[in-house]
């Protein structure tokens, strides 16, 4: 199967605002490929939060259009309610202030 980039754009777009909180990661949650993306995942799961995440590595367009929509150059990358968050300092710095937990909560 040939995915386009405009198929890529539309799932990346799609999981933004299908889910409240989207998690754009090298890996998955149970298996992250670097150490960023482990720090966030360490974050929303001791919040307990409910969220999606999508590997950014299986094709290396997904961060091109993820980056290019969002203007951020780095993954992971976190979005909530359809708005970037930010990478990992951001998450992290938020996570030991206590106004991730009011962002990710239902």
């Amino acid at each position: 199967m040939i995915v386009t980039e405009e198929q890529i754009r539309d799932e990346v777009l799609e999981s933004i605002n299908q889910h409240r909180v989207m998690l754009f990661m090298k890996g998955t949650p149970d298996a992250p490929r670097c150490g960023f993306s482990m720090q966030v995942v360490q974050c929303l799961d001791g919040l307990g939060a409910e969220y999606a995440a999508m590997d950014i590595l299986p094709d290396p367009r997904i961060r091109q259009v993820l980056s290019a929509h969002s203007g951020w150059p780095t993954i992971p990358q976190l979005f909530v309610n359809g708005e970037l968050v930010g990478g990992c300092d951001i998450v992290v710095e938020l996570y030991q202030d206590g106004k991730l937990q009011e962002l990710v909560a239902a």
